[in-house]
């Protein structure tokens, strides 16, 4: 086989072109990741700010206010009194006392606003915060969840349902995240 010969001119010219190329090509790498970096930070800003307003309106649904509370209970009370007069009078009133407990969702609404203030913070921070945002994202779904078992109020349900869409796509974007 004949080789052609070399000429070392040429093949600085062409290490020094392929380097700077390189150098180039990686340049605008870094920038396109700094953009779509920017663009996805938006973006859970938006679904936070999303996640936010849905809990504002889970925390003044009427269905939580104790007036509504007690009147279903009330509304079950008298139910369960109509089919049967063993019950114990204090005995239900303890019961009523802990299913109204089991349905209040003021912590999980309390942990939820927690969950946003950190996200936003580690969002505004930047850097690699993908795995740590995906663990928030599980914390948001675990407490929307409890939101939503504990409801005994259509409005409020909704409200529930819609928040773990949001929270759904915001998970979705996070796996996108280093």
């Amino acid at each position: 086989v004949v080789e052609p010969e070399s000429n070392e001119d040429e093949d600085k010219a062409a290490r020094e072109a392929a380097a700077k190329a390189f150098e180039q090509a990686l340049t605008s790498l870094v920038e396109m990741r700094r953009r779509e970096g920017d663009a996805l930070g938006q973006i859970l800003m938006q679904r936070m700010d999303e996640i936010e307003r849905l809990a504002k309106r889970a925390e003044t649904a009427p269905g939580r206010k104790p007036e509504a509370i007690k009147a279903r209970l009330a509304e079950q009370i008298a139910a369960l009194l109509e089919t049967s007069d063993r019950f114990d009078a204090d005995r239900l009133s303890q019961e009523a006392i802990l299913i109204a407990t089991k349905a209040d969702i003021r912590e999980e609404l309390d942990r939820i606003a927690s969950h946003i203030g950190q996200a936003r913070e580690m969002i505004g921070k930047g850097g690699p915060v993908g795995r740590r945002l995906d663990f928030l994202a599980q914390e948001f779904n675990r407490e929307v969840n409890t939101c939503c078992s504990k409801s005994n109020d259509v409005e409020l349900t909704n409200t529930g349902l819609e928040m773990k869409n949001v929270v759904e796509q915001f998970r979705e974007q996070v796996q996108n995240l280093e």
